[in-house]
């Protein structure tokens, strides 16, 4: 089966133009200055907020 009619370019890309993937957004750690996740733990020191730390291991190899 067919469709009735054609959908035009304009109409298909206008319901389209959501699909585009948005990029990441960084913060700096302020306690050591890698990059990291808003409201996220830092992967390399383990710095939350000033109040909480957490332990993070280091890779032994």
């Amino acid at each position: 089966m067919q469709p009735v009619q054609k959908i035009s370019k304009m109409r298909k890309r206008k319901r389209r133009s959501h699909h585009a993937l948005k990029p990441i957004h960084y913060v700096r750690c302020p306690q050591c200055g890698t990059t990291k996740l808003p409201h996220c733990a830092c992967d390399n020191c383990g710095f939350v907020n000033p109040k909480l730390a957490l332990h993070v291991e280091q890779e032994q190899e």
